[in-house]
């Protein structure tokens, strides 16, 4: 018999875990995921855990959660964000994945959510489900001796009247929440963060295996920036080691687990900052936006090299008026996009006008300007990649003449989509 494919019961979540641990090659012991499940259960909705049972056994998971999503202006929509999807060795190829994305997406549209989100671990898998790479990631190491700063001298902000505190994860939880807020009405890409977050991030609550933070908690530094007003307006959170060389010479790494800055100088300070601490020397930048300002903050650019460029978040456009009436557009023109979908979730032809005052989007039957699969819409969503790139590539169809430079000022954003969390 085809394995039975639903959703999950209480009673039913500690094998869910064992499957997802098998699924992400984690192999945690009984009492583990006995342990993981109490943690756990009070914060998984399981009306949105689905499981495959085989002979009683799950042998495939899937979870959705509620998640706002910053877009382009700062507005956010709705999404529903996809997490902990695996299937076991022994029941790949199945359609099992099939059956539980076709039930989540049709729940979640249901539900009235603008966009579906995910982090893909596998590159191939999610683009035939409607999903686009939407924004991307980058993390560079800094050769600190290289990097021309001079420890000694005050940075910029402290000059200008600003400091760095370190603080403890009890402050962060604190003040971080707010901070984070302001972030993400600045910076399109970025997803809402619940209290639990902090708590797990901050050492307060561990997670189970193999989740982000889980493992052998080693408490960070904290280290805030606050301006000449006094208010915090920067957050940095790094780990140091304890590597000497064998004549005796500092060779410790920072590695930086996460940064919020509001302002430019914010920024500056905590890069400068956690470059000159004694000792140091490399930075692990952790996973930063394409276009940061980190390699420009130093003297010498160069000292910094980029270790990851990878695609993060994906996004797949569940309802395509809402989508593009929420974002904000570079430049005002109309739009007529004719929309692939092999769900039928988004089928259509969509007319699009941007003004500087907003936007309106409505479905059509006049003549289509772009043709496009729902894939490539989700890819262009938050202003990331460019039509012209995805029409050179076969990925985008330009039906009316201009119609593909049209979308490039219109769709682009001044500056690169960054989603600084995993889930």
């Amino acid at each position: 018999m085809a394995p039975d494919v639903r959703t999950i019961t209480a009673a039913e979540f500690p094998d869910w875990l064992r499957a997802k641990h098998t699924g992400f090659l984690h192999a945690p012991t009984e009492t583990e995921t006995e342990q993981e499940a109490e943690r756990r259960l009070p914060y998984t909705d399981l009306a949105r855990t689905q499981g495959a049972f085989d002979g009683g056994r799950c042998v495939a998971t899937f979870r959705s959660f509620a998640q706002e999503l910053t877009v382009v202006g700062g507005a956010t929509v709705p999404a529903d964000a996809i997490s902990n999807v695996t299937v076991s060795p022994t029941h790949r190829r199945r359609g099992l994945l099939n059956q539980m994305m076709a039930a989540d997406l049709a729940a979640a549209k249901e539900r009235g959510d603008v966009v579906a989100t995910l982090i893909a671990a596998e590159y191939p898998i999610y683009g035939r489900y409607g999903f686009g790479p939407a924004a991307w990631t980058t993390q560079w190491e800094i050769d600190v001796p290289r990097a021309g700063l001079d420890p000694r001298r005050p940075g910029p902000s402290e000059r200008d009247g600003g400091r760095i505190d370190l603080v403890s994860g009890a402050d962060v939880r604190k003040l971080g929440p707010a901070l984070h807020d302001r972030l993400r009405a600045r910076q399109h890409g970025v997803i809402d963060r619940d209290a639990r977050w902090w708590a797990v991030n901050t050492g307060e609550v561990r997670p189970g295996p193999g989740a982000p933070g889980s493992g052998t908690w080693t408490e960070p530094f904290y280290a805030v920036h606050s301006d000449a007003a006094g208010e915090v307006d920067g957050l940095l959170v790094y780990r140091a080691d304890g590597q000497w060389g064998d004549a005796k010479q500092p060779l410790n790494r920072a590695t930086v687990l996460g940064q919020i800055a509001v302002t430019p100088a914010a920024e500056r300070a905590l890069w400068h900052f956690v470059c000159s601490i004694d000792w140091i020397a490399t930075v692990r930048s952790g996973y930063r936006a394409p276009d940061d300002l980190l390699p420009l903050l130093l003297p010498d650019p160069r000292a910094a090299r980029i270790v990851t460029q990878a695609d993060w978040l994906w996004v797949r456009v569940l309802d395509v008026v809402r989508a593009l009436e929420t974002r904000t557009y570079a430049a005002p023109g109309t739009l007529t996009l004719d929309i692939h979908d092999d769900t039928g979730l988004t089928t259509g032809r969509y007319r699009l006008e941007a003004t500087a005052s907003g936007a309106t989007c409505a479905p059509t039957t006049s003549d289509a300007d772009l043709a496009l699969d729902a894939r490539e819409l989700g890819t262009l969503y938050l202003g990331d990649e460019s039509p012209a790139r995805l029409a050179a590539l076969g990925r985008v169809e330009e039906l009316a003449p201009g119609a593909v430079a049209r979308a490039e000022t219109m769709l682009r954003a001044g500056r690169r989509a960054w989603c600084p969390d995993m889930f």
